[in-house]
């Protein structure tokens, strides 16, 4: 394990106040942008990893999430708003060198920062999310994408999505990341207990489901799919619950310079499940394209 102290501080960017764990120093900044229903904690395992490379790692609390402002509204939740937070908080940190890492809804919002050139950017690492392209391409070819994906209908319900997550102490949150992984422990202590204490937050559960709410068209924006120019690294976990393995195919055509990193037996939480797994998939590429 590596001994790098993380430190919590508050970050103003784009108009709210985002709370950031951070690791290493000087303005190479890596920002990991985490995804639903976890937080800033999520990145644990990579900061201190991230430093070691010569990186400054920071993972925001996103907004709505833990301690980081909670704007009211579903058009507050807009991906453009999320990029913009994105570009902010590089910008706040004092970036020269930008390396985004990113999983699940992170995922949703790197991918697209990425497409639409928001920022300049050194590299780019999506864990467990599809490019939108590819999601929409197994969203319309089969029935199998869609019917894996059956919460995202469930969430555009008013009220009821919030309820069921809250419902007897946020149980169906804690109960997301431990039946969908071989080894329940990889959750050490404290950590399912600050997701399931984040959702029971006032107006956390409505703030998270709005990011699904708010952009059910982003795998219909063909904007997106002109080619990404930057080195590009897919992490994805084989055993993914949510989302399918075929995701993982037909990229390139999106990617200039593409990379995949398989991780078997692991789940959609790949970064906390196999964190020593992704932690050498990381390095490895980043030492191959310069990064490191």
């Amino acid at each position: 394990m590596i001994d790098v102290a993380i430190r919590t501080r508050t970050v103003a960017a784009n108009g709210l106040s985002f709370t950031v764990d951070e690791a290493g120093e000087g303005d190479s900044v890596a920002l990991c942008l985490h995804g639903f229903p976890e937080s800033r904690i999520a990145w644990r395992h990579q900061l201190p990893h991230l430093a070691s490379l010569g990186w400054r790692a920071a993972a925001p609390d996103m907004r709505g999430y833990g301690e980081s402002s909670r704007p009211k509204g579903v058009k507050a939740y807009r991906v453009q708003h999320l990029i913009d937070d994105a570009v902010a908080l590089f910008d706040a940190l004092g970036a020269k060198r930008r390396l985004l890492i990113s999983h699940d809804w992170g995922g949703v919002i790197a991918w697209a920062l990425a497409a639409k050139r928001a920022t300049p950017l050194d590299g780019l690492v999506v864990m467990n999310a599809p490019h939108p392209a590819v999601y929409r391409r197994a969203f319309t070819s089969s029935l199998k994408q869609p019917l894996k994906s059956w919460y995202i209908a469930f969430f555009q319900l008013p009220g009821l999505p919030e309820a069921s997550l809250r419902r007897n102490n946020a149980a169906a949150v804690t109960k997301s990341f431990t039946a969908n992984v071989s080894d329940p422990s990889v959750f050490e202590a404290g950590v399912l207990e600050t997701f399931r204490d984040n959702i029971l937050k006032p107006g956390a559960a409505t703030a998270m489901i709005n990011y699904y709410r708010a952009n059910g068209g982003v795998i219909w924006d063909r904007t997106l799919d002109r080619p990404i120019d930057v080195p590009t690294l897919l992490v994805w976990g084989e055993k993914d619950f949510a989302l399918d393995l075929s995701l993982t195919e037909g990229n390139e055509p999106y990617v200039k310079d593409f990379t995949l990193a398989r991780i078997p037996g692991a789940s959609h939480w790949v970064q906390q499940e196999a964190a020593a797994q992704v932690n050498a998939a990381l390095r490895n590429w980043m030492k191959l394209k310069g990064l490191a």
